[in-house]
């Protein structure tokens, strides 16, 4: 059943034009999962590739809601691999619990998805130009164009707050979407996420801090022994601002343990991580 399973997907990427049939067979060599759990109860959903209009240009993104009726919706943040087949089946699984969600390519200034030649695979200093490229301003005027383009959805439920999570260099721009669209962002999630604290007014953290929003912070536990004060920053700094923030090292989960096809994604740690996701918008975005 998981061979066939398997098959239908790798189908289902090329036909889309998601992933290569060469592609999706060098990540099975690599022993890269590749599908997630699924969803108990999921609801049927629809998806669909479109495009955003932003003051920068035109963004290429993944959007997947529920079929019928409306739901809150969800900004998703990728990581430095950016927009592949693995956050798509990350976004589904989320609209199958309820969500409208849409999945951004955050490079789309300077290159259409996917960004990285070999996914999760590719050598990491091929993408830091993109990554470079993104600063505090671009992380503002694009989390505001995008939750704009959610809020003229049909599928979306104006009356309930919008989430929003980040993996790696995500994290910060989840939080700087808290910042720049502070009364409609009711809950942040970070998924080892790199630069949440940095010096000076402008850091993700400091700007977080001032809106409304309810936070999930999940810390690899390597990324916890390279900087082992920041999770102490982040707990002091979202008590002083009396917001609830749920702050955890998960243990035994190097930096990167979230996307299926990453090479230390950890199963057991992300669906964790996908529990406790769950769990806070289920309470904050009810």
């Amino acid at each position: 059943m998981c061979d066939q399973d398997h098959l239908e997907q790798v189908k289902e990427f090329e036909q889309r034009g998601w992933v290569t049939r060469r592609q999706f067979g060098a990540l099975v060599g690599a022993g890269v999962a590749l599908m997630l759990p699924k969803v108990v109860n999921a609801v049927a959903v629809t998806e669909s590739d479109v495009t955003i209009k932003t003051p920068d240009g035109t963004c290429d993104a993944y959007f997947v809601h529920p079929a019928t009726g409306t739901a809150p919706a969800v900004l998703v943040w990728p990581d430095i691999f950016g927009l592949r087949p693995a956050f798509r089946q990350m976004g589904k699984r989320l609209a199958e619990t309820g969500c409208s969600v849409l999945v951004v390519n955050p490079f789309y200034r300077q290159q259409k998805a996917p960004t990285a030649a070999q996914g999760a695979a590719t050598p990491i200093n091929q993408l830091f130009p993109l990554a470079q490229a993104l600063n505090e301003t671009t992380h503002m005027t694009d989390a505001k164009a995008f939750i704009g383009w959610l809020d003229q959805q049909a599928s979306v439920a104006k009356n309930r707050k919008v989430g929003t999570q980040g993996y790696c260099m995500g994290g910060p721009m989840a939080f700087r979407t808290a910042a720049a669209v502070p009364d409609r962002v009711g809950a942040v999630a970070s998924f080892h996420g790199g630069g949440l604290v940095a010096d000076g007014p402008t850091s993700p953290h400091l700007q977080a801090a001032k809106t409304k929003a309810q936070f999930l912070i999940a810390i690899a536990a390597n990324d916890d022994m390279a900087r082992p004060t920041e999770k102490d920053v982040l707990k002091q700094t979202f008590a002083d601002a009396k917001l609830p923030a749920e702050i955890e090292v998960y243990t035994n989960a190097a930096h990167g343990w979230c996307p299926p096809d990453s090479g230390v994604y950890n199963e057991a740690q992300a669906e964790k991580a996908w529990t406790r996701l769950l769990a806070l918008y289920q309470k904050a975005l009810a």
